[in-house]
């Protein structure tokens, strides 16, 4: 069992003020897998001392400095790939084929993106007589969670380090390893001291800790709504910047022009992608009501040939939830839908047949479901979708923006500008046409109570600035 019970302040491998382990348990098996050590408010302020003094220094090095550390870290980071992709895995669960393929390569996608971003941003504009320039933000709490570590981190991180800004990270404390390879990679790779710390803690002690330090001058934040509510509260009084990518409902629009059986597959793989542990799942799977009878087939069967099991199988699509209480509360929403009235079509309460440990859970589908249903309302976090008909379009897209949230969303036709109408009508941060691929050049965030704030790329990077205007920085002639 690994021992990684310090931090990472000032350049430094250093040991908690205070002594509070805290097991490292793998959701595949059960078994404790490390420990790490719960940090503490004492913890936060010496890192965040060491981040403030570091931005004297780092908030004045030039675009091309910046560069030179994000290469490093880009050369470090693929030499440890396959290490980060089996790390994850064990900590979360995920397929290993998961983490090699897309888990892992997030990161490495991230930093490499704001590479391209930093080589050619304009960090200063002329306007007339007016120069407006961007600066670092100042030392700036990252928070993150445990689905997505490296995505994550990464998307913070990279943008950060390219403004100009430093940073206390603080990773989820359920799947920190990761987290540890990523601060061993930066340490390596010579970032300079203070510019990166990392305290591990809980969200209630060391996050609020991050969020209310009047040192800190900008909060990202990732997780749940319940939680970002809870640091923006807290930051609230410090009057400082509070970017918040949250929860997520997402709507599956699938037109009667679609390929409609192909469509049906794509939307229930995407939704169990992840063990549908991915705040942007389409976990609502909106059909023609004329349609319904063939969703269903096309659904339960993409669901029962869904390979659950053992997270280091090569055939695996699906593993474990990451933890105890997920697999609970997944638990109780699958029986909530049950008890509500839709109708069970794939999976349901308990394990996998053959599976008697680990939190796995049967990918689940049900149909008949009316969007005023708690499975249809709550972010299930689990492999669950819920298949509801509509009328015409209008009514599809009535139903998909009948939610608090409102991060991503997907549409299917065969017809390209039909689903482009479409998609411009659905009020989410991002919408996918036809299955299309994520566009790590592009920008990721929410309206509504998933959240402000975008990351990726170039408006990653503008979250880290501020924008000052300097009067007569030119001539009036």
């Amino acid at each position: 069992m690994k021992s990684c019970r310090q931090f990472y302040i000032d350049g430094k491998w250093v040991d908690p003020a205070e002594v509070r382990d805290f097991t490292v348990i793998s959701p595949a098996s059960e078994e404790a897998i490390a420990t790490i050590s719960l940090g503490s408010a004492t913890d936060v302020d010496r890192a965040v001392a060491a981040a403030k003094r570091a931005f004297e220094s780092y908030s004045e090095t030039s675009p091309d400095e910046r560069l030179r550390i994000l290469r490093r870290i880009i050369e470090v980071y693929q030499s440890k790939l396959e290490q980060m992709a089996e790390t994850i895995s064990q900590e979360m669960g995920c397929p290993l084929s998961l983490a090699r393929k897309a888990q892992a390569p997030a990161g490495l996608a991230h930093l490499m993106e704001i590479v391209r971003v930093l080589e050619h941003f304009k960090f200063e504009e002329a306007k007339g007589s007016t120069v407006m320039r961007k600066e670092p933000i100042g030392v700036c709490g990252l928070i993150t969670p445990w689905n997505w570590p490296m995505n994550q981190i990464a998307t913070k991180v990279a943008p950060a380090l390219a403004a100009g800004c430093t940073m206390v990270l603080k990773p989820s404390e359920l799947a920190p390893l990761s987290a540890y390879l990523f601060t061993q990679i930066l340490d390596e790779a010579a970032v300079p001291a203070g510019v990166f710390n990392m305290v591990n803690g809980d969200g209630p002690t060391v996050g609020a800790a991050i969020a209310s330090h009047p040192d800190v001058a900008m909060v990202s934040f990732t997780g749940s709504t319940r939680a970002g509510v809870a640091v923006a509260v807290a930051a609230a009084p410090t009057v400082k910047r509070v970017t918040q990518e949250l929860g997520g409902k997402s709507a599956n629009i699938i037109l009667d022009d679609a390929d409609f059986e192909k469509a049906v597959q794509l939307g229930v793989q995407e939704c169990f992608r992840n063990s549908g542990q991915s705040c942007n799942a389409p976990t609502r799977m909106l059909v023609p009501r004329s349609r319904m009878d063939d969703a269903v087939v096309a659904a339960k069967k993409a669901a029962d040939t869904t390979r659950v099991g053992d997270p280091s199988s090569e055939d695996t699509s699906l593993g474990p939830l990451a933890s105890k209480a997920q697999f609970e509360k997944v638990q109780r929403l699958i029986n909530q839908g049950i008890t509500e009235g839709a109708t069970l079509l794939a999976g349901g309460l308990g394990r996998p047949d053959g599976i008697n440990k680990g939190y796995f859970v049967k990918p689940t589908v049900f149909g008949d479901v009316s969007n005023d249903m708690t499975i249809a309302r709550e972010e299930i976090f689990g492999p669950v979708l819920c298949i509801i008909p509509y009328q015409d379009e209008n009514d599809a897209v009535r139903i998909a923006n009948d939610t608090p949230y409102g991060l991503s969303a997907f549409v299917s036709s065969g017809d390209r500008e039909r689903a482009r109408s479409v998609a411009k009508r659905i009020r989410s941060g991002n919408v996918h046409i036809n299955s299309a691929r994520i566009d790590f050049g592009s920008c990721f965030g929410g309206y509504k109570q998933s959240g402000n704030g975008r990351e990726w790329g170039e408006a990653g990077l503008e979250e880290f600035l501020e924008l000052k205007a300097i009067f007569g920085y030119e001539s009036n002639r």
